[in-house]
């Protein structure tokens, strides 16, 4: 275990992608224990041999057609029309965007890239500093993880056996939560600074209404995984080919955002998405049984619970340890780690899953834009070319925000767990 943990750190500390670093610790662990050397290729194997895992590339799928297919522009119109008159016009555009966007990517390098390349560069015409623009792309990326289709959500459901809708339905409040937050954040930022308005006047009620009709088929995807998931018409796999299906037509024939003969490499960029996903989670299976074999589930679960059996105490230790690792390890791979670990711990303390599968998500997607190792900061920056140091400082007020929020979902579990008993009774 020392080798593997030594490997770890090294390639760590050469930047060696995520997957690599935690399948070449895998490895090394094995090979020195010769009689288990074909286990690493049967448990990543059949770590993918799962009927629900297809919802990853499905949803992957329908949020590419939604980014290609018109729907963006529509929705950045309907939210300048419900948002623009305030204090910070455009970047308050552009977190309702992700809103919008959010319900249909479920990723927030997705929704933070898309932010990047279309909202950030108008931003910075307007006299918003490159820093505040790209910190406001990536920090409206936090919406997108908490709501369905979260992919997030998706494996924390596998890893846990999780009703999947429930999670789905659990990150709805929270995903409003956040969104007024950083609503609220940038208006103060925006007053300070004088970041002017996009008009003086909110719109007349007949245009947003008219903009909203103009979106409203992007806008009903959300409903249609809603009332799908609460009226047990599709399980989430069926519903995320639903939505593949539906985001593909719409794409084409309703809001002509590209043609058919796009469609192949729509499928090629969502392929090399899914296939990031998928081995980070291959990779990721396979140290899960390192750390089982090495019985650290066991160990962790001893030493939490001698520090506090009191739940409160342990999931704020949970959150200051998963803030610390989300800077360091991507939020997916450090996920598929520690889920089956702290499984084990949540469910000695009688915490609800649904409830800390949404908190879980969100701690780990407050690290993506953190450095050193932040995915969606990298992604972000490597679009608008902002040096890592300033984001860094433009992003304090954010992060505060996101932390705030993080901490009240913790010690509120109503908040996400409300929706989920009132509609799965």
């Amino acid at each position: 275990m020392i080798a593997s943990g030594i490997a770890f750190l090294a390639l760590l500390v050469l930047r060696v992608p995520i997957a690599f670093v935690i399948l070449g610790a895998s490895v090394i662990y094995f090979a020195l224990n010769p009689m288990m050397a074909s286990t690493v290729a049967q448990r990543m194997a059949s770590s993918l041999e799962s009927f629900p895992l297809l919802a990853v590339p499905f949803f992957i799928v329908a949020g590419a057609a939604m980014a290609r297919g018109g729907i963006a522009q529509r929705l950045y119109d309907f939210a300048d029309g419900l948002v623009g008159h305030w204090h910070g016009g455009l970047a308050q555009v552009a977190v309702m965007n992700s809103l919008f966007l959010g319900a249909m990517s479920g990723s927030s390098n997705a929704d933070a890239a898309i932010d990047a390349r279309t909202i950030a560069p108008i931003m910075r015409q307007r006299g918003y500093s490159n820093g505040f623009a790209s910190v406001v792309s990536a920090a409206s990326g936090a919406i997108a993880p908490i709501m369905p289709p979260s992919i997030g959500l998706i494996v924390y459901g596998l890893l846990t056996d999780t009703s999947i809708g429930r999670l789905f339905i659990g990150g709805i409040i929270p995903a409003f939560i956040i969104t007024c937050a950083l609503l609220l954040t940038v208006r103060i930022m925006a007053k300070r600074r004088g970041y002017k308005p996009e008009r003086a006047q909110r719109l007349p009620a007949r245009q947003i209404a008219a903009r909203g009709q103009s979106a409203l088929w992007a806008l009903a995807m959300p409903v249609l995984l809603i009332v799908g998931l609460r009226g047990g018409w599709f399980t989430p796999t069926e519903l995320g080919a639903m939505a593949a299906l539906y985001a593909f037509v719409i794409g084409i024939f309703v809001y002509r955002g590209f043609r058919l003969s796009e469609t192949y490499d729509l499928l090629r960029e969502s392929a090399l998405t899914t296939a990031n996903v998928l081995f980070i989670v291959a990779s990721a299976a396979v140290f899960s049984l390192v750390l089982a074999l090495e019985q650290v589930p066991q160990s962790l679960l001893t030493s939490l619970l001698s520090l506090s059996d009191n739940k409160y105490v342990i999931l704020m230790i949970l959150t200051v340890m998963l803030l610390v690792l989300g800077t360091m390890l991507e939020g997916l791979a450090l996920m598929v780690i520690l889920v089956p670990i702290l499984n084990e711990v949540t469910r000695t303390l009688g915490i609800d899953p649904v409830h800390f599968g949404i908190v879980l998500v969100f701690n780990t997607t407050i690290g993506s834009i953190t450095p050193p190792v932040g995915t969606v900061l990298y992604t972000v920056c490597s679009i608008t070319k902002c040096s890592i140091e300033e984001f860094s400082r433009e992003s304090l007020p954010f992060l505060a925000s996101l932390i705030g929020v993080l901490l009240l979902l913790t010690y509120v579990p109503a908040l996400v767990t409300f929706l989920p008993n009132l509609l799965f009774r």
